[in-house]
């Protein structure tokens, strides 16, 4: 694990559990696209630079969720790195109460106020083309979060963050984790019909192809999709068919997985309903889903 792997003449990755880009951009200059998720992360990551006497200039953040800008504080102040985050990613960035705010619906109970749901706030800046290195193009990825983007370098490396589950990753945790499904598809079906010379997603192995697990995604928010739509075939509340996709999938229920599948089951509801295929309805002061 931190282990630094070279895959073309500029591009890096560090193995993680969120795997960090590195590209060099100068003799000794480069910079990180994302950073780890925690202070230790970022300790780790140091030691790289050091190791290979590298000067860190920037980190782009992908997206704001904490295991990839956990590290941001802890190597900005070691560095002087500057820190850049695209769109809404860039305010939940600087104040990342929002994450477990957003998650649980309310202020947050302790119980999801840990770092990995809400790292350490970091100074970033609003990400846009003008601040990338010369020959880097930027991709909005968005679904899995709001303003999620991915890179192509100017080696045509593409880091792809977080839009693709490796197949082990969808059979152990099945329902992947979804702020907008209709973007999400969206952004499956662009990455499915992409070129590039390697693509590096932050949760799978690097690969010079990545439409059949593109495809393999789809397939997994289709079949979700289609478990909640026959939950709701009786009427059901959503906590009710919160607990019809854990059992059915066999999934153990905590408090932090309440609310991140929880999150992501609302994901799927309001995209069934504007899809037409469930309608709400306020019954006896509670909310009701149906299949249509």
């Amino acid at each position: 694990m931190y282990e630094l792997v070279q895959v073309s003449e500029d591009c890096y990755y560090i193995e993680s559990p969120a795997k960090i880009g590195l590209v060099k951009t100068g003799d000794d200059e480069v910079c990180l696209i994302d950073s780890g998720n925690d202070k230790d992360a970022g300790k780790k990551v140091k030691k790289i630079l050091d190791a290979n006497s590298w000067k860190l200039t920037a980190i782009y953040n992908t997206h704001s969720h904490a295991d990839h800008i956990g590290g941001n504080r802890y190597l900005a102040v070691q560095t002087g790195c500057r820190i850049y985050a695209p769109g809404i990613e860039c305010s939940f960035t600087r104040h990342p109460l929002l994450e477990p705010s957003f998650l649980y619906g309310g202020y947050p109970p302790s119980e999801l106020r840990h770092k990995f749901l809400m790292a350490k706030e970091s100074d970033a800046i609003l990400l846009d083309e003008h601040a990338l290195p010369d020959g880097w193009v930027m991709m909005p990825l968005p679904g899995h979060s709001f303003d999620m983007v991915g890179f192509r370098t100017q080696d045509d490396i593409v880091y792809l963050a977080d839009c693709l589950a490796s197949a082990e990753t969808l059979k152990k945790y099945q329902i992947s984790f979804i702020v907008d499904v209709e973007a999400y598809l969206s952004t499956l079906e662009a990455v499915k019909a992409m070129k590039a010379r390697l693509f590096i997603p932050a949760h799978a192995e690097p690969a010079e192809d990545v439409s059949e697990l593109a495809e393999l995604n789809i397939a997994k928010v289709h079949e979700i999709a289609d478990k909640i739509a026959g939950i709701c075939k009786a009427s059901a509340v959503f906590d009710d068919i919160l607990k019809g996709i854990f059992d059915d999938y066999g999934l153990e229920m905590t408090f932090e997985q309440h609310a991140l599948v929880g999150s992501t089951v609302r994901s799927y509801l309001a995209w069934l309903e504007g899809s037409g295929r469930v309608r709400s309805e306020i019954s006896d002061n509670r909310l009701i889903w149906t299949a249509v």
